[in-house]
């Protein structure tokens, strides 16, 4: 929820806003001239401000470019009547997070708003690096392990430098959080950073997305729309999960990193843009490359710097501190006390191996938190948060793979290859078989029970391989 600046000189636009928008959870004010939209803003500066173009007094493209004056990355949608207007569009240029015409579509306006005061959030709130648990805030990169160290310096290096990054971990690493931080720190600071999430963007509408379009340049486009990097003009834009971007859309980023320019869909003049690119990928772009899907100009233009990150796995002595970080950060925002965690607890987060990552383990104690009920978290309740399974019995597991993969790898290396399956196979039952006898003392209906298979399959394969265990027809039974 967010509070919103409503800017229109027709009583029943800002009343029909205010309406809708309040049952909404959002807080809402309005005016309806520039002065007292700039007035407003001085005196409080909202979320974001949804402004007319068309206003008496003050022009809103005038209001609009006094309070970017204000406040540049406070996201402005701007409304107009007429989907012709250059100003609309030279607004949209000048840094306004959208334009829409009217008559406006109320669920599409609504989706518009959560985008763009998440966009603002995004912007104006302070990425924190290795702060302590308790005085961190809601976006903070917390950890102190030597990996994590390391990832510091990098931003340290890159942030003030123009250079392209790219950063490449797990889903869940918090790749945004760092290409964040790196805007943060950057001489573009001041200055927007777009986030554009390559996957979430069905690809028939990336392009014209990210690179706008000129009026008639296909079915529907009525006016000129200027796309996200001419918007981001001065600033930042971090590509997420640009691994999956359209083949056919890897030339143009190209040719912006190349050249510095951009083409709108339908255009014909280069249109010179001043845009950092940050791009983040969990895919592994070189089989991508091998496979044909990624071009090879722009993978080697993109890894100018080229940014790791961890998985929570290999983060030794992080797990705490980030557990501690989210029962602290999700008590505040639920209103509940910090209950801490019992050290069994701790052993169990450390022991997992968080196929998440970051984002798991925040989920996790979310719902441990949720359903402690004010006591402190115990192991019972972090099984539960990560969906019933055990991290005991998952680490457990892991490490019996690992046993059994070097097994099978010595296996394969000292043998010839001739009837190796077969004999391995053999041997594997033989062992399970023999486990589950000496667990039941021999008796073969409970070993057949634990095994899964019948009473008279085990008794063939107990002949096959020639097993004997000392047993009485009392414990055996029928």
């Amino acid at each position: 929820m967010g509070k919103i600046l409503i800017v229109d000189d027709e009583p029943q636009v800002r009343q029909s806003f205010e309406k809708i928008l309040t049952q909404d959870g959002h807080v809402v004010k309005t005016a309806a001239s520039g002065e007292a939209a700039l007035a407003a803003v001085k005196a409080d500066i909202p979320d974001l401000v949804i402004m007319d173009v068309r206003l008496p007094g003050m022009s809103g493209l005038v209001a609009f470019g006094a309070i970017h004056e204000i406040e540049p990355k406070l996201p402005v949608i701007i409304m107009t009547a007429h989907g012709t207007t250059e100003t609309a569009i030279e607004a949209t240029k000048l840094g306004a997070f959208e334009y829409v015409l009217k008559p406006l579509d109320v669920p599409d306006m609504l989706a518009l708003i959560g985008q763009a005061l998440e966009a603002g959030r995004c912007m104006r709130s302070r990425v924190e690096l290795n702060v302590a648990p308790a005085a961190a805030g809601a976006d903070a990169i917390i950890g102190r392990s030597k990996t994590m160290q390391e990832v510091y310096k990098a931003i340290g290096r890159v942030a003030p430098t123009d250079a392209t990054v790219l950063i490449r971990g797990e889903s869940g690493t918090g790749k945004e959080l760092v290409a964040r931080a790196i805007s943060q720190h950057s001489l573009r600071s001041a200055k927007p950073v777009l986030i554009i999430n390559c996957v979430a963007i069905p690809e028939t509408l990336l392009e014209s997305e990210l690179f706008g379009y000129e009026k008639g340049a296909f079915t529907g486009a009525i006016n000129r729309r200027v796309g996200k990097f001419e918007q981001a003009h001065g600033g930042t834009v971090f590509l997420d999960e640009i691994g999956d971007m359209p083949f056919s859309i890897q030339a143009k980023i190209l040719r912006l990193l190349q050249e510095r320019s951009i083409e709108r869909l339908g255009g014909r003049e280069p249109i010179p843009v001043d845009v950092r690119i940050i791009a983040a990928t969990n895919r592994d772009l070189e089989a991508a490359l091998a496979s044909g899907k990624f071009r090879e100009d722009l993978y080697y233009r993109l890894k100018v710097v080229t940014l790791w990150l961890p998985p929570l796995r290999e983060r030794t002595g992080d797990m705490t501190l980030l557990a501690e970080y989210f029962l602290a950060r999700f008590g505040k925002e639920m209103g509940l006390d910090n209950p801490g965690m019992a050290p069994e607890a701790k052993v169990l987060l450390n022991n997992y191996q968080w196929p998440g990552n970051v984002r798991e383990l925040a989920n996790a104690m979310q719902k441990a938190l949720i359903f402690s009920r004010g006591y402190p978290i115990h192991p019972e309740d972090v099984t539960r948060a990560i969906g019933g399974e055990s991290p005991a019995k998952e680490a457990g597991d892991h490490r019996a793979d690992e046993v059994i993969r070097q097994w099978v790898r010595q296996s394969l290396v000292s043998g010839d290859g001739k009837d190796l399956f077969d004999a391995f196979m053999d041997r594997f039952a033989s062992l399970l078989i023999s486990e589950a006898l000496d667990l039941t003392s021999g008796n073969r209906s409970r070993a057949a029970k634990l095994l899964g298979i019948s009473r008279p399959t085990l008794l063939s394969k107990i002949d096959k391989y020639r097993l004997r265990f000392e047993t009485s027809v009392k414990q055996d039974g029928p």
